[in-house]
């Protein structure tokens, strides 16, 4: 199976192969590459409606002159020593920043999340943002507003009043709430279809199990958030001292005594 970059004739296959309607698969079969490499091609260059092979290749040789100069760029920036591989944790980001595009995030904000996500201190400043990225302020602050909105990030100022950008141990929690309050959106909608288009007819009769199942789903996933929250943010009892130990059981009362 070959390796390194896609060439230009390549990506001008899974151009062709995606105007066919073809499975990222079969593309993948016919260049014989892995599936991993077409999705991830496809969805960092505008997706399978939008993909164009020389606008893909060119973008690519971009990145690809960025990364060289990167050094240059950070001339007299203290290089982290963490004893990472560079090269993996770049190949991870991008596979992350894939699938988050694949459940439907943005390129910039499914690059902007991953970059939060992989950053040790849980946050990051817009100009740091911008230059990790290569971006400009605008892009990122339009990514920022809607993983806002989506419950992903919050927005503090630091001790130099810059405004920080964080994800913390509750995001997920507060990105499952917030989807599962739109299955519940989507449940009342459709119950309301139910009543304008006659409860006998067969449209609404699919409404209602729209409404159902949304119904069952949103407060499944509500139960289920909630519990694990509270399980996760359990802290042990400390035992002693404080106050916090669990109280000795009560003896049990002798047969026949008064339960009172």
């Amino acid at each position: 199976m070959p390796g390194g970059r896609l060439t230009q004739q390549e990506r001008q296959q899974i151009a062709l192969g995606l105007a066919d309607d073809l499975a990222y698969a079969e593309i993948a079969r016919r260049l014989d590459r892995p599936t991993s490499t077409i999705t991830r091609e496809v969805m960092r260059n505008g997706g399978p409606a939008a993909y164009r092979a020389d606008a893909a290749h060119r973008a690519t040789e971009r990145r690809a002159h960025r990364h060289k100069q990167a050094p240059l760029r950070g001339q007299g920036a203290p290089v982290p020593d963490d004893g990472r591989d560079d090269e993996a944790v770049r190949a991870y980001e991008e596979a992350f920043t894939t699938l988050l595009m694949q459940q439907g995030l943005p390129r910039m904000t499914a690059r902007v999340l991953t970059c939060l996500f992989i950053a040790d201190a849980g946050s990051l400043t817009a100009s740091e943002l911008v230059q990790r990225l290569q971006v400009s302020p605008a892009s990122v602050s339009k990514a920022i507003g809607f993983l806002e909105d989506q419950g992903l990030v919050l927005r503090k100022r630091d001790e130099r009043r810059r405004e920080r950008y964080f994800v913390d141990d509750d995001v997920w929690y507060r990105s499952t709430i917030a989807s599962a309050q739109g299955t519940a959106l989507i449940a009342e909608t459709a119950r309301q279809g139910v009543g304008i288009l006659g409860r006998d007819s067969p449209a609404a009769a699919r409404l209602e199990n729209i409404a159902r199942f949304s119904d069952f789903i949103s407060e499944s996933i509500l139960r289920a958030a909630e519990q694990v929250r509270e399980i996760l943010h359990t802290k042990p009892e400390t035992g002693s001292g404080g106050g916090n130990a669990e109280p000795e059981p009560e003896p049990e009362s002798e047969p026949g005594a008064d339960r009172g």
